[in-house]
C-alpha cells in the first residue's frame, strides 16, 4: 500500500462535472496557445544560422579512438547529450540530473527513421563511464568527449549538461542548436507527465496552492533519494553491479 494513501494532504475543491469541464475548457485555450507558441519557436529554431565544427574532433568510443563525424553513424543529423561526470567517484555520487534525463531516452528507431543519430558524449573517461551506462542498462551510443570539451563546448561551461544538435554535409560538420539547464527537459517525459497531475512535480519552486505537497528531493537534489540517483535503485535490486572500477561500489 502506498505510504501516501492515508495522508492528510490538501485536495482541490469538488464540483459537478459540468463545472469541471467548463474550467478545463478555459484552461484548454491556454494549452492550445502554448502549443502554437511552441510550434512557432520550433519554426524559428529551424531558421537559425549554424557554425562550423571540426568533424575530425577526437572522441573515444567502444572501438577506441573515433571522430565527431564517426558519431553520426552515416546519418545526416546528430543529437548529442553531454553527460556530466565526476572522475573517480563511485556510482552513487554521479550526476542525478544526467541520470534522470538519460534514463528516459530509450527507443531510438523513430529518431533514426528521420536520418538522426542520438548519442551520449560523456565529459569523463570512457572506460569508467561506459560501466555506468552498462549498469544503468542504457543502449544508446556512448562516447567520451573528455579530451575535446574545450573544442566542442567552446564558449560554454564545461561540467554542465548540454544538449547539442549537429548537421553533416559530406565531411563538413555544423552545430545548429544547443541548450542547457531546463532546456534539457526536451529529453524528459516523467516531468511532463507529472505536470498533468494535481500535485505536479511536488518541488518547492512550483506555484501551487497553499499546503500542496512540495517537499520532494534531498535538499537541492530533486532526482536523488536515500543517497543515490533514484533510477539506480531498481538496477541494484535486479542485481546489476555498480562497480565503475573506481574502488567504490
Amino acid at each position: 500500500m502506498s505510504k501516501f494513501l492515508a495522508d492528510k494532504t490538501e485536495l482541490p475543491r469538488t464540483v459537478d462535472r459540468a463545472e469541471f469541464h467548463a474550467e478545463l475548457d478555459t484552461l484548454r485555450l491556454r494549452e492550445k496557445a502554448h502549443t502554437r507558441e511552441s510550434d512557432a519557436i520550433a519554426a524559428a529554431r529551424r531558421r537559425l544560422p549554424m557554425v562550423a565544427v571540426d568533424g575530425a574532433t577526437p572522441l573515444v568510443g567502444e572501438g577506441g579512438a573515433v571522430t565527431l563525424i564517426d558519431a553520426f553513424e552515416e546519418r545526416r543529423l546528430l543529437i548529442a547529450y553531454y553527460f556530466m561526470w565526476h572522475d573517480g567517484r563511485p556510482a552513487p555520487e554521479q550526476c542525478e540530473g544526467c541520470t534522470f534525463f538519460t534514463t528516459q531516452v530509450r527507443e531510438l528507431s523513430h529518431i533514426h527513421s528521420r536520418d538522426v543519430t542520438y548519442a551520449t558524449f560523456c565529459q569523463g573517461p570512457y572506460d569508467e563511464s561506459v560501466r555506468y551506462r552498462d549498469f544503468m542498462g542504457w543502449n544508446m551510443p556512448w562516447y567520451s568527449a573528455q579530451d575535446s570539451l574545450d573544442t566542442l563546448l567552446v564558449g560554454r561551461r564545461v561540467g554542465m549538461m548540454h544538449l547539442i544538435c549537429y548537421l553533416r554535409r559530406g565531411s563538413d560538420v555544423f552545430e545548429t542548436y544547443w541548450t542547457t539547464m531546463r532546456g534539457v527537459e526536451a529529453m524528459d517525459n516523467s516531468y511532463r507527465l507529472l505536470d498533468l497531475t494535481v500535485y505536479g512535480r511536488q518541488e518547492p519552486w512550483e506555484d501551487s496552492p497553499a499546503d500542496w505537497p512540495q517537499g520532494w528531493g534531498e535538499g537541492k537534489h530533486r532526482m536523488r533519494d536515500d543517497g543515490r540517483p533514484i533510477s539506480q535503485w531498481p538496477r541494484l535490486i535486479a542485481g546489476s553491479s555498480d562497480d565503475l572500477g573506481t574502488g567504490g561500489g
